[in-house]
């Protein structure tokens, strides 16, 4: 259950041997991926849509700067002439969209008053806010995703009907002022469908290349002149990675009332460590080269103020509605299914991909997993299938199965000790009559009460099980002939009693045992016992009923 362990939005639903991914809860952070270990969970983005957007050959492609280390050895030259060859009308690099939004930051630095400031930047840290801490989202910063920007930007420069794809490792890039969002796994795929190779184009670019350099900003739309001006040590910046941390920042900002100040929090340490980009150890590597690729950082505005000022850089983000959660009702059934450890504290083992026990109840109660995925109730099922297997449900009695096992431990314990065990029979007489005449549920608690009276002659070490029908057999551990001849006699006028006492004519409720001695040495072997026992009783059954007779020495 690693990727559901790892889910931090709970999306991945558990249904016996099939695994799913609840779009309307996932917030596309990537981490289930390199979690899973069946390599099972595929990232893809709107591949359909952006082939007919390449194919239509009048889309805006925004291809993310990390797309040099994913095309490594290729240039970024020889990927931006295949995205042309492919069919879009003008390429870009995300430069423009993370200028306007370090212009946006730097604006709400120079205010004050702010108190706590929360990075927007990134679609998955939003996502998670407004699915997991509502009362975060007043503390968002009020700017849009540098790929929304950018969007917005080419859609005001080339006209509102510019379609625009973007290609990169984050599909929740753009929102809806993106046409469609790929992976660039996915434009790979694309490429290969438009028949063009990138190891075939010019290492140069074979057209004018749109604006590469950047002025204002870092990748991500975080001002450069922000990240030096204040230092990580700074109670006015924070800088923070990982989910995880928003539990935190909610309860400082919501409960403890502190002002942090600026939070730049990313989902990781950037795009480059994204999941889909590979394995973390390659990082510095992916860094090396996508800042080989960098352009000279331009000592003039690279964004076109008059395009500029039409487009609309802040975001508001709404609170949602609640949607509908499990009932408590709901919740409650199943920890009661799940049961409590040994210390009487819910189990919260995590085996089951959720932190608590409560948690994996709230995802069961939704559907998103089932008891199947939870090893205690497992557990407590086996046990109490063995339980079940090892009890007769009407008498409480063992069952056969149960005897079986006993009879071959006795045995070999016998042989060991050279103590003898004894072997009792028991048959009722006129079961038939019973159930003919007063009916099958009469019979039934005649065969309840005669379990009773077996049970009420015996010690705690010995065994009494139901062989079948109307027939029981009692195991007597350290036991003689003499002595299982008396047990027998109790049993047999006890149950001969109850008959009369529940009301039954006298000599219609009876019993008739066969008594039989396991000796070491002696004999009878360990599979004749019972067998001797059986024949036994059809000697008493013969001599007249309701009679104790003992088996052959």
């Amino acid at each position: 259950m690693a990727c559901v362990r790892v889910c931090p939005a709970d999306a991945v639903a558990v249904q016996g041997p099939e695994v799913r991914i609840v779009d309307e809860a996932c917030t596309r952070c990537g981490l289930c991926l390199p979690a899973c270990p069946h390599d099972a969970i595929v990232a893809t983005g709107d591949v359909a849509r952006a082939l007919e957007l390449a194919i239509g050959g009048r889309a805006a492609l925004i291809l993310s700067v990390e797309s040099a280390a994913y095309f490594y050895p290729a240039t970024p030259e020889q990927v931006v002439n295949a995205c042309y060859a492919a069919g879009f009308r003008t390429v870009h690099r995300g430069v423009l969209g993370d200028e306007l939004v370090a212009r946006e930051y730097l604006d709400l630095w120079n205010d004050d008053g702010w108190g706590t400031m929360i990075r927007s930047t990134c679609p998955v840290i939003v996502q998670t806010v407004r699915a997991q801490y509502p009362e975060l989202i007043p503390y968002l910063a009020p700017v849009a995703t540098p790929i929304a920007a950018e969007a917005r930007y080419l859609k005001r420069m080339y006209g509102a009907g510019t379609q625009v794809a973007y290609a990169g490792v984050c599909i929740t890039e753009g929102g809806p002022d993106v046409d469609a969002a790929i992976t660039l796994d996915d434009l790979t795929a694309l490429l290969e469908q438009r028949k063009v190779r990138i190891d075939q184009q010019e290492p140069y670019f074979s057209r004018l290349p749109e604006e590469r350099r950047r002025h204002l900003s870092t990748a991500g739309g975080l001002p450069l002149e922000l990240l030096r001006e204040e230092s990580h040590a700074s109670k006015r910046f924070r800088k923070v990675r990982g989910l995880g941390a928003l539990e935190g920042i909610a309860r400082a900002v919501a409960v403890d009332r502190i002002e942090l100040g600026f939070v730049d929090i990313l989902p990781c340490e950037g795009c480059l460590d994204h999941p889909l980009l590979g394995p973390r150890d390659e990082l510095f590597r992916r860094r090396e080269i996508v800042g080989a690729t960098e352009p000279t950082r331009s000592l003039q505005p690279v964004v076109d103020d008059a395009v500029a000022q039409g487009v609309r850089v802040g975001e508001s983000f709404l609170v949602p509605v609640p949607e509908g959660r499990a009932g408590a009702e709901q919740v409650e059934a199943i920890l009661g299914q799940i049961g409590l450890a040994p210390n009487g504290r819910p189990w919260d083992c995590g085996a089951c991909g959720y932190g608590t026990c409560e948690a994996f109840a709230e995802a069961a109660a939704l559907g998103r997993t089932t008891l199947k995925s939870c090893p205690p109730y497992l557990d407590k099922q086996a046990t109490q299938a063995q339980l079940q297997a090892a009890e007769d449900a009407l008498t409480g009695l063992a069952t056969f199965r149960v005897l079986r096992d006993r009879l071959s431990s006795e045995v070999a314990r016998s042989d060991r000790t050279g103590e003898p065990f004894a072997v009792l029979f028991v048959d009722l007489d006129n079961f038939k009559q019973v159930n003919d005449q007063f009916g099958h549920e009469a019979g039934n608690e005649i065969l309840r009460r005669a379990a009773l009276e077996c049970g009420s002659h015996m010690r705690h070490t010995d065994l009494a099980a139901r062989y079948g029908g109307d027939e029981f057999v009692m195991v007597l551990v350290h036991t003689g002939a003499e002595g299982a001849v008396g047990v027998a006699e109790k049993v047999r006028s006890g149950v001969e009693g109850m008959g009369r006492r529940v009301g039954y004519p006298a000599g219609l409720v009876t019993v008739s045992i066969g008594v039989a001695e396991f000796a070491p040495g002696r004999g009878p072997a360990a599979e004749d016992v019972l067998v001797a026992a059986d024949r036994a009783l059809y000697r008493a059954k013969a001599a007249g009923r309701n009679q104790v007779a003992m088996g052959e020495r």
